[in-house]
């Protein structure tokens, strides 16, 4: 059997790696009887751990969050994870956090076991980062977006578009990605009923949040470092282009072609997708091989038609002169 000491700090392990406990498992696990797991709950709790108890027979123990932070019990790979996610944070990203993640980090590394160090220092030493130049964000923007999205809660924020021009928006948050040095909001617009990615950095949240909503299921195969990676791509480009396919968004995305599809019906769907030419987008949409309506922009459908006249002019001529061919080996 574990000495007091040694229970201890198994028993905080296992709460921290774990929502729920029932006694009887606790007890189980350590060896020892229900009675002595309440009496170590009360020695944890004396230490600073708020451990809440649930009584029943579906209660059981969670440790629970408190006003000032105790120790926190990690594995050898949780701490070289954390170590190697401090040092990374350190090269900045969010407003701040540079100086806090490099405080962090010392007092990790002054408490790591040599074998440990070892690892981390390694990993620093032979990892090259390169810094970015990318707009810092405040760490409450990030949390307020982040609270917003687990709970559930529409966010009310201000927020400047890339021409500077200022608006409100209502959104249903989903998912924070982080791009290249840059953070991105991907939330449904509720106004314009539509998903969209904002810029955190260009966001300004208003309080207090709104009211609860049903999560949606975003478009395309939920992935959403995907969708923000086409969104971002294709806002970076010229000309911006909204096609109507008559195909199913099932059999458009099993193309695995770079394009952002949202379905209308069973045998429809629209797709967004950008270039710097238009002619050149006119041309790749006729490689998709189905047949197409062309809704934004009007010049776009203008291109088509001049590329329709163009090839239809090539088929005559070409059949023509195939016919013309023909008749003279007849004679």
């Amino acid at each position: 059997m574990l000495d007091t000491s040694a229970r201890l700090l198994k028993l905080l392990s296992l709460l921290q790696a774990h929502r729920d406990w029932p006694g009887p498992e606790l007890a189980t696990r350590l060896g020892v009887s229900t009675r002595t797991i309440r009496n170590d709950v009360e020695r944890l709790r004396s230490l600073g751990y708020p451990v809440h108890a649930t009584p029943g027979v579906a209660g059981g123990y969670r440790l629970g969050a408190g006003a000032a932070l105790p120790p926190l019990l990690l594995d050898d790979e949780e701490a070289v994870a954390v170590a190697v996610g401090l040092g990374r944070a350190a090269g900045g990203g969010v407003e701040g956090i540079e100086e806090t993640s490099v405080r962090a980090l010392a007092k990790l590394e002054q408490v790591l076991p040599a074998k440990l160090r070892r690892r981390v220092s390694a990993l620093n030493a032979y990892t090259v980062q390169i810094p970015g130049t990318a707009p810092q964000v405040a760490p409450e923007v990030l949390t307020t977006i982040a609270n917003a999205a687990r709970d559930h809660e529409r966010l009310r924020f201000d927020y400047a578009g890339h021409d500077g021009e200022e608006s409100v928006r209502d959104v249903e948050p989903h998912r924070l990605v982080h791009r290249r040095g840059r953070w991105y909001l991907v939330g449904y617009d509720v106004d314009r009923r539509d998903w969209r990615t904002f810029r955190v950095d260009r966001v300004r949240p208003r309080t207090p949040s709104g009211p609860r909503f049903a999560p949606r299921e975003l478009p395309g195969d939920g992935d959403v470092a995907a969708y923000v990676e086409r969104g971002v791509s294709t806002a970076m480009q010229r000309h911006h282009a909204k096609v109507l396919l008559r195909a199913s968004a099932e059999h458009m995305r099993s193309l695995r072609l770079p394009l952002d599809v949202e379905p209308v019906d069973a045998d429809t769907c629209v797709v967004r997708l950008g270039g710097d030419d238009l002619r050149g987008i006119a041309v790749w949409i006729g490689f998709i091989g189905v047949d197409f309506e062309v809704l934004d922009p009007p010049e776009l459908a203008q291109h088509v038609l001049e590329l329709a006249d163009r090839y239809r002019r090539a088929g005559r001529a070409g059949g023509e002169r195939q016919a013309g061919d023909q008749e003279r080996e007849a004679r």
